[in-house]
């Protein structure tokens, strides 16, 4: 895929959404808008094609103006974007499925609504498969492009904007519309202006243990107004709600979530940081890069259980992932020769660990002790080999 003068391999959503159509009669590829959704799905079945239908153009709302008789008859692979539009369309889709022999399977493309999910779940229940798109990767772009990717986040037209001012203006535009056009597209009757404001709390809370009563005070409104509200934001996946882990370790641990804005370049924007200057002079430069971290190690190593941890006697792990049975630690320093901690050795012995990734935006691997080693994040972005 070409994209202004950049050169970027989608091909692992390419290999996801495959693999997935494999598996699966139906296949819901979600996202926010913008993220690149349209543009991969057009890689498997082109606009202009007679399985190509696209709910925000009235062309195919009139062919759809007999939903059984339009999409009955087609073979291979259909398209649906925008299928948050015509949510009737989730009974007759269940129907197609259930054929035999299947002349045809189904992509759906949404803009990551939870009506959609509801639906989905209530009526595909076991013939749908959701695979998840936000954006490029720092895989999809290679390690020299880090600065740029941390600073600019994922979605293309930001990430290929012509320098910083025009992608921070792109930034700040799409918050916007977001709140002022596609939300309320979705459902969300939220005034624009209060969730807004909402937004740009939770910027400053970015990498922190959540505390709805402090953000309930500010905006004087209740706790459970409070919580909506971030189930929304985390719902579209603007936001990330990171689970605490806790166990009987004979410790008193912190049980409320942590939470991060998903994308670095969304973060920066309500943050009012358009440059790279300005980002690395930012009070709030730990966090962004932890939480840059975390949606990149998610992404590289798709663990089957993501948690953090931490105790009230200060002892923490950013990320605690669970992949094929072993229990692996992640913590994220923002250093150029991050060191061992007692807080490192504490979460290897309590938690069991098979083993520590530091993570930190040097340039080699070394270790630091036993099972404890640092790690360039674009090492581990760009291979999951990283873990073995």
């Amino acid at each position: 895929m070409v994209c202004s003068a950049f050169m970027i391999d989608r091909s692992q959503d390419r290999g996801l959404v495959r693999s997935a159509l494999r598996r699966s009669r139906v296949v819901a590829l979600l996202g926010p808008r913008q993220c690149g959704k349209t543009t991969l799905a057009r890689e498997f079945v082109p606009a202009g094609s007679d399985n190509y239908f696209d709910l925000e153009d009235p062309s195919s709302l009139a062919r759809l103006a007999e939903p059984e008789l339009a999409l009955r008859p087609l073979k291979g692979l259909v398209v649906i974007d925008e299928i948050q539009r015509k949510p009737e369309l989730f009974p007759l889709l269940r129907v197609l499925a259930e054929r035999r022999p299947l002349p045809a399977r189904f992509l759906v493309l949404g803009s990551a609504a939870p009506a959609l999910l509801k639906q989905s779940s209530e009526t595909l229940a076991g013939r749908l498969e959701t695979v998840v798109l936000e954006g490029f990767r720092l895989a999809d772009l290679g390690s020299h492009a880090q600065a740029r990717h941390w600073l600019r986040g994922g979605f293309p037209l930001a990430y290929t904007a012509k320098n910083e001012a025009d992608s921070f203006t792109w930034r700040r535009q799409f918050l916007q519309t977001f709140l002022e056009r596609d939300l309320p597209q979705l459902g969300v009757q939220i005034p624009a202006v209060a969730l807004g404001r909402f937004w740009s709390m939770v910027a400053h809370y970015h990498g922190q243990t959540w505390n709805s009563a402090e953000l309930a005070r500010a905006l004087a409104v209740n706790e459970s107004t409070i919580r909506r509200h971030l189930d929304l934001l985390t719902g579209v996946f603007m936001v990330r709600q990171l689970a605490p882990w806790f166990e009987n370790l004979g410790k008193r641990q912190v049980k409320a979530p942590k939470v991060y804005i998903r994308d670095s370049g969304l973060l920066h924007a309500l943050l009012g940081v358009p440059a790279q200057r300005d980002l690395e002079g930012h009070p709030k430069v730990g966090a962004s890069w932890e939480g840059y971290g975390v949606e990149e190690v998610l992404k590289a190593l798709r663990p089957d259980g993501a948690y953090y941890w931490a105790t009230h006697n200060g002892a923490e792990l950013d990320l605690l992932l669970f992949c094929s049975g072993r229990r692996i630690g992640v913590e994220f320093k923002r250093s150029s020769a991050p060191a061992l901690t007692p807080s490192m050795r504490i979460a290897l012995d309590d938690l069991k660990l098979d083993r520590l990734m530091v993570v930190y935006p040097g340039e080699r691997r070394f270790p630091l002790a036993g099972k404890i080693e640092a790690i360039p994040l674009a090492e581990i972005a760009t291979s999951s080999s990283s873990i073995s």
